[in-house]
């Protein structure tokens, strides 16, 4: 069902780079789905008595979800919806909402460190609807024009009801990090794709995941939607700027295991 109770997220926000090993092979998968949409969340907050889509977020693990740290404030009440596609669907088949619980989020700056942990109240079930994703090897760097989908319900205007996805290649640091591309505003701690100018992540996205399917067939949430352009979601040479998850592997198992 889509329910869930209120609650307040907890939270871990990064403060520096890491290294390390992931998680999500071995919970009743081999993260080889044809189609990277089960470990998608809908992050929610309760607005005049009803639930609203915020942000997007990625299932790591029976009890951890993946998401931007810009995502996430103190005085705002969330939820975890997962297994959901259809948003207009307030009791969709295969979707459960369990909250996470606990401390207020901190974070140095929206664009260095934004990536967040949220802790569910209880751990989930693995259905069809529902899967962890893989997480990629610590330091790894995908290369230029590298195949990923982003997924969410944004659009350049209201939300989309059903889950999306479109195919957005890598953009690499150097070309990236060019002054008519993002410059200085993006950092070897995220991973940039997309720019053509068409196709991108856009309001409502944030949060969620960068899916990139690996040679052998094992797809790995390789980035967190942090920011785009302010002007248009479709700018040429700006494309949609990611957290880089392989950056903070480290911090990732750390903090977990602390939770």
């Amino acid at each position: 069902m889509g329910g869930g109770l209120c609650c307040s997220p907890q939270l871990a926000m990064a403060g520096e780079e890491a290294q390390g090993q992931g998680w999500g092979q071995g919970w009743g998968h081999s993260c080889s789905d044809p189609v990277p949409l089960p470990p998608q969340i809908s992050l929610q907050y309760s607005r005049s008595g009803s639930w609203s889509h915020y942000c997007g977020g990625t299932l790591i693990a029976p009890q951890w979800v993946l998401t931007a740290a810009h995502c996430i404030s103190s005085s705002l009440t969330y939820r975890v919806v997962l297994g959901k596609q259809d948003l207009s669907e307030s009791d969709e088949p295969g979707s459960v909402g369990p909250c996470s619980h606990g401390q207020a989020p901190w974070f140095l700056s929206p664009c260095s460190n934004d990536i967040a942990l949220i802790k569910l109240a209880e751990e989930v079930q693995e259905t069809d609807t529902i899967r962890t994703s893989c997480l990629p090897a610590a330091g790894k760097i995908l290369s230029n024009n590298y195949p990923c989908y982003v997924t969410g319900w944004g659009t350049n205007g209201p939300l989309a009801t059903i889950l999306q996805q479109a195919l957005l290649p890598v953009v690499d640091y150097e070309t990236c990090s060019k002054w008519d591309w993002w410059g200085s505003l993006v950092l070897e701690t995220m991973v940039c794709a997309g720019g053509d100018g068409i196709t991108s992540g856009c309001n409502g996205d944030s949060g969620g995941p960068l899916n990139c399917q690996r040679d052998d067939g094992i797809w790995e949430v390789e980035g967190i939607v942090s920011f785009g352009s302010s002007r248009s979601c479709n700018m040429k040479k700006k494309p949609t700027v990611f957290t880089r998850v392989s950056a903070y592997i480290d911090w990732i198992n750390e903090s977990s295991s602390h939770g």
